[in-house]
């Protein structure tokens, strides 16, 4: 495994790096670009070809709402291939459409200051090593200083004006798991990725430490995970008793046998929810320092409730290799990670 400081070649060849600056030097890109302190223009994708040009806006500009910019649009701010628009008018492929931007962003993540650990960047995409504790986004009690906060405080400084972008979350990780996430910082890189990891175009791999010493040297868990019964639980199920179940694939390797638990490596198949950590505890191999599920599908306790403390103790799960195609660029690009010293620090 590469360490975090690292990269394969395919990252720091000449060919890729020239790509990217073709494309920016394009004056037919088709996303963003700069013309004025606080006006910017856009080329209306194919995809997006008879919407109506506040629904176009939202996509590019997606810390506003459809009705700040119809508001905008209302007031003379935007123009059509340098006519002005109406508010109900639509745009089609290949139009330019010009918007001076003279109102501020009305859904705006909070920025976070937090220093990120940045594997990789480029105008489109980064890919972040997550460490555990960290939420991805905001949600229930966690609304600040989630990953995506602290991404935002990072496009942000890199925007000539703020909330111009706006990080989109694809895939999770867990808030006890740590390791690598890809974050698109555009719309069109958002919806090429999502299509990816829906039609599972993509490879992530996991390292974990498992309770027990598993009694093969490879094999495939296919069971449907669903919702745990019983009060709307959070947790989820591999059990037949499992609400609304979906299909789930995790084909798990022994890396090392360390006696009382092992290493084992896990490559996704399908994205459910906990599936990792369900499916290896299903088997009879949790992963160490799991809060909530033991072996062959026992809870250990019951989700906290509104108000308790979380725990700040991890679990040995890493996200530990991402491989995807690149939206824009075409290019394959492949990352790892190595798990960092608190998770070794679970076999202790």
């Amino acid at each position: 495994m590469w360490p975090n400081s690292m990269m394969p070649e395919a990252y720091i060849e000449k060919r890729v790096i020239e790509r990217i600056r073709r494309i920016l030097g394009r004056h037919t890109f088709r996303g963003l670009f700069h013309t004025s302190v606080q006006q910017f223009e856009f080329i209306v994708e194919p995809y997006l070809s008879g919407v109506r040009v506040d629904s176009f806006l939202s996509k590019h500009l997606r810390n506003y709402t459809r009705w700040r910019l119809s508001r905008m649009v209302g007031s003379g701010a935007v123009r059509v291939n340098n006519v002005r628009a109406s508010t109900d008018q639509r745009v089609y492929r290949t139009q330019k459409v010009c918007l001076r931007l003279i109102e501020p962003p009305d859904k705006l993540l909070t920025p976070s200051p937090i220093p990120l650990n940045i594997v990789y960047e480029d105008p489109w995409l980064i890919v972040i090593d997550k460490p555990a504790g960290m939420i991805a986004h905001p949600v229930g009690d966690y609304q600040y200083d989630t990953l995506v906060n602290a991404i935002q405080h990072h496009l942000d400084s890199q925007s000539p004006v703020r909330g111009l972008l706006r990080p989109g979350i694809i895939h999770r990780l867990d808030r006890m798991t740590s390791g690598l996430l890809v974050v698109p910082k555009e719309h069109m890189s958002h919806r090429m990725l999502a299509i990816d990891f829906e039609k599972g175009r993509t490879s992530k791999s996991y390292v974990a430490l498992v309770e027990g010493d598993p009694d093969f040297v490879a094999r495939r868990i296919d069971l449907p995970i669903g919702q745990q019964p019983g009060n709307n639980s959070v947790l989820m199920s591999a059990k037949p008793a499992a609400l609304k179940p979906r299909s789930a694939r995790t084909d798990v390797t022994v890396q090392e046998r360390l006696g009382t638990h092992a290493v084992v490596e896990c490559e996704l198949h399908t994205g459910r929810n906990h599936q990792i950590r369900v499916h290896l505890a299903e088997v009879g191999h949790p992963v160490l320092g799991d809060e909530f599920y033991g072996p062959h599908g026992m809870i250990r306790k019951a989700p906290r409730l509104a108000g308790e403390l979380p725990t700040t103790e991890r679990h040995a799960l890493h996200a530990v290799k991402l491989a995807f195609e690149h939206p824009v660029l075409k290019t394959w690009l492949e990352f790892r990670s190595t798990p960092p010293s608190d998770f070794w620090a679970l076999a202790e």
